[in-house]
C-alpha cells in the first residue's frame, strides 16, 4: 500500500523493482491550455528522488492526471541521478550555484547542526542524505529553480581526494582532517 506523508512530501517509491528510494513530491501547479471548446486542465509536478546514501535526481513531470505526472516525473527524476561528493554527512566546500534568477548557498556544517535550509533545497538536500549543512537561497524562491540552482551545485562539488590529484599534492597535505573522516565514515558503515 501507497502512503503519502502530506506535511514533509514523501513518498513510498513506485518502483518495485531495484533499490528503494526516496521519493518526495516539492511541487505541484495545475496549469491551463486554451482550446477552441475551451480549457484543457493538467499537473505539471516536480519530484526529488534520492537514495539517503549520497545519489540524488531530479525530474518534472506533466499529465492530466496528479498520479500519472508523478509517475512521469519519478522516472525524469531516476534517469537524472548522479553521486553526490559527502565527507560524512556533509558536503566537501561551500559552493553558490544559480538556476535561472534563483541562487543558493551550501556550506558545510560541524555534525549535529542539521539541515538548516527550507522548500526545495531542504527536499533536494535531505534526499541525498546529506544531513549536516548550511544553506541560504538567495533571490528568487521559485521551487523549481532553487531545486535545479540545489543540483547545480551538487554537480559542482569536488571530493578532496579529486582536488589533491588535479593539483598534484597528497590528500592530507590538502586537508589534514580527511584522514579521520574518512575512518569514521569507515568505523559508521561497518
Amino acid at each position: 500500500m501507497r502512503m503519502m506523508n502530506r506535511l514533509s512530501g514523501k513518498r513510498d517509491s513506485r518502483n518495485t523493482e531495484g533499490p528503494q528510494l526516496d521519493v518526495r513530491v516539492v511541487r505541484t501547479n495545475k496549469v491551463f491550455k486554451t482550446h477552441k471548446g475551451g480549457k484543457t486542465a493538467s499537473w505539471s509536478i516536480l519530484v526529488v528522488v534520492g537514495d539517503n546514501k549520497g545519489s540524488v535526481g531530479v525530474g518534472l513531470g506533466k499529465a492530466r492526471g496528479i498520479p500519472d505526472a508523478i509517475r512521469k516525473a519519478e522516472e525524469a527524476a531516476r534517469k537524472s541521478m548522479f553521486r553526490v561528493p559527502m565527507i560524512g554527512e556533509t558536503i566537501p566546500h561551500e559552493i553558490t550555484a544559480i538556476a535561472g534568477s534563483s541562487r543558493v548557498v551550501l556550506r558545510p556544517a560541524s555534525p549535529g547542526t542539521g539541515v538548516k535550509a527550507g522548500g526545495a533545497v531542504r527536499a533536494c538536500l535531505e534526499a541525498a542524505g546529506i544531513h549536516n549543512v548550511l544553506a541560504k537561497s538567495l533571490g528568487s524562491r521559485n521551487a523549481i529553480n532553487m531545486a535545479y540552482a540545489t543540483i547545480e551545485a551538487f554537480r559542482g562539488l569536488n571530493s578532496p581526494e579529486d582536488l589533491a590529484n588535479m593539483r598534484g599534492l597528497d590528500v592530507n597535505e590538502l586537508v589534514p582532517w580527511l584522514r579521520k573522516a574518512r575512518k569514521e565514515e569507515a568505523d559508521a558503515a561497518s
